[in-house]
């Protein structure tokens, strides 16, 4: 830890290493979070009609309300960076490698509020587009921000930082995560799994569109995925959701299909957990523990997309059970589960979230021959660019016949709330398995710039091409930081909506900027479908979509810091 001032770990290292960092980016927080409640304020004021947030002033001022959540986000990442920082070196692991992350980080990060934030390719964020005034910008540049901001994030710091990945094990090219030996002895178990039984495979699934083996379903079901965090009085570890987004970074760094496989059983099973009935839990949980029952999530409809109060496809009565007929689209993994945990309007005089139930609703798993086999269900598949290995499929109900004892909860019109009540869980998976994604971006990087020569010497070499290195393996860094914080929150019962919709806002974007950078480091080769790299590329896509929207996503951060 510092002490009077110093950051005494920092005597041994290179001149690429800013004097007093930790001082200095601890200092830089403070108006940083000023900043940030200028902003609120400033936001609040433009949003608010007769004392509340008004919906329809919120959608006319997008850019402002999205803005703000994209600040706030940035404002969270550096404070998590602080944190994981201070740990490292409170525990004297704070070395030269992780000193330059973090000293990147804020570099790049405070200049990029000050000047734009990219909320994607094309929208540059400033401050005074959220309405910030000139003096209120002014005051935040305090002279450890202006210190942080001309000379932590230079040439020589990127340089210096790829040279000493390039010294490490292939397997931790980036920085120390700051998790405790269990969760890196998970870490490292699954790593050597996705390396051995993923990593070799996973092109030849992703270019042939193959479905995900059983096998390999049946070798994670043994090493206890899909019940790592299920109770253990209903046949799980009952471990932490930390552990879960270890899991899935790992296996999604080897493909983001295999990574994939467990967050369907984390999401029904805490679909059931939150609002299932006694009975519900003993019924299903322990089979969703073993991967006895795979599900899937039948939420989405063709015409909804994101407005899922708006759902259409209808339960009516039959007796003590229900008829459901209706259509749905983008469902992952629908042809070879078991269930479907399935939202449908059970009142018909409603048109808003108000009239929707969840159904736990059982099915034959098909094959390749009659992909759903199980009467009143019909189904096609959707060509994907990526994100291959389960397969996505369009769906048909017709009276599909649900027993009266699978409606979730026993009580009808609750399915938006117990929805609702997964968000959390679901959007820490999917921002642990975008840096999975972004790291597999890094592996293949920094493997083909060191092994592909141009001019007498390796690409690597090259400034530009370490640089964007250097900056792929920073901001990784900084989305699995924040991604550790929304998963440690959940596993603190603390609410982390907010923060696991920074993570996952953040970490998609990350995850697009390492591939399609990686992607440029591969030049011509990697528009070719030979190299892995077109496939992580497309794998990084989807990440901004599902799960919300990033503009759904800063949407929904906004109303939440204005609360």
């Amino acid at each position: 830890m510092p002490h009077d001032g110093q950051d005494m770990s920092l005597s041994t290292t290179t001149d690429a290493v800013i004097p007093n960092l930790l001082t200095l980016t601890a200092a830089s927080l403070v108006p940083l979070q000023e900043l940030l409640d200028s902003a609120k304020e400033v936001v609040r004021a433009q949003l608010t009609d007769n004392g509340r947030i008004s919906g329809a002033l919120l959608e006319q001022n997008q850019t402002a309300a999205h803005g703000l959540a994209w600040l706030a986000t940035y404002v969270q990442a550096l404070t998590q960076m602080q944190k994981w920082a201070e740990k490292l070196s409170a525990a004297g692991k704070f070395s030269e490698v992780e000193q330059l992350i973090h000293q990147i980080a804020f570099g790049e990060y405070l200049n990029q509020i000050r000047g734009g934030i990219p909320m994607s390719q094309g929208e540059i964020l400033r401050l005074q587009d959220i309405g910030v005034s000139s003096e209120a910008q002014l005051s935040a540049i305090t002279p450890e921000i202006e210190t942080l901001s001309q000379t932590a994030n230079t040439q020589n710091a990127r340089t210096r930082l790829v040279a000493l990945m390039e010294e490490r094990s292939a397997e931790i090219i980036t920085g120390a995560s700051g998790l405790d030996d269990e969760l890196e002895m998970i870490r490292e178990q699954f790593r050597r799994f996705s390396v051995e039984k993923v990593e070799p495979f996973a092109h030849e699934w992703h270019l042939k569109d193959d479905l995900i083996p059983m096998q390999i379903i049946e070798e994670l079901a043994e090493m206890g995925v899909f019940g790592l965090t299920i109770p253990e009085e209903y046949g799980g570890f009952g471990l932490s959701k930390a552990s879960m987004v270890v899991v899935s970074e790992e296996l999604s760094r080897g493909y983001i299909g295999v990574g994939s496989l467990g967050t369907r059983s984390e999401i029904a099973a805490e679909l059931i957990l939150c609002g299932g009935t006694e009975a519900q839990k003993e019924k299903w949980l322990p089979k969703l523990a073993t991967a006895e029952t795979l599900p899937t999530a039948v939420f989405t409809e063709p015409n909804t997309g994101s407005d899922l109060g708006a759902l259409r496809t209808r339960a009516v009565k039959d007796g003590d059970d229900y008829k459901i007929t209706g259509n749905k689209t983008w469902i992952t993994h629908a042809a070879r589960t078991h269930f479907m945990t399935l939202l449908a309007r059970t009142d018909p005089d409603t048109t808003n979230y108000k009239g929707l139930s969840m159904f736990i609703a059982e099915k034959t798993p098909g094959d390749d021959a009659n992909p759903f086999p199980t009467e009143g269900m019909t189904g096609g598949e959707i060509e994907v660019l990526g994100y291959r290995g389960m397969k996505e499929y369009e769906l048909a109900f017709d009276n599909f016949h649900v027993k009266g004892e699978n409606l979730l909860g026993g009580n009808e019109g609750q399915g938006f709330k117990q929805l609702m009540q997964t968000f959390e869980s679901a959007r820490i998976q999917t921002a642990a398995r975008a840096v999975g994604v972004a790291q597999s971006a890094i592996d293949v990087a920094v493997q083909y710039a060191n092994d592909r020569k141009q001019f007498g010497k390796s690409l690597i070499d090259f400034p530009r091409v370490s640089g964007k290195i250097a900056m792929m393996a920073v901001e990784t860094t900084i989305a699995r930081q924040l991604t550790y914080f929304s998963a440690q929150e959940k596993d603190n019962d603390r609410r982390c909506d907010l923060e696991a919709g920074m993570a996952k806002l953040l970490g998609a974007r990350v995850a697009w900027a390492c591939a399609d950078n990686a992607l440029q480091i591969h030049g011509g080769n990697g528009f070719a479908l030979e190299y892995k790299i077109s496939r992580i590329l497309c794998d990084a896509r989807i990440l901004n979509i599902f799960e919300g929207a990033a503009e759904i996503q800063a949407q929904v951060i906004a109303r939440r810091l204005l609360d």
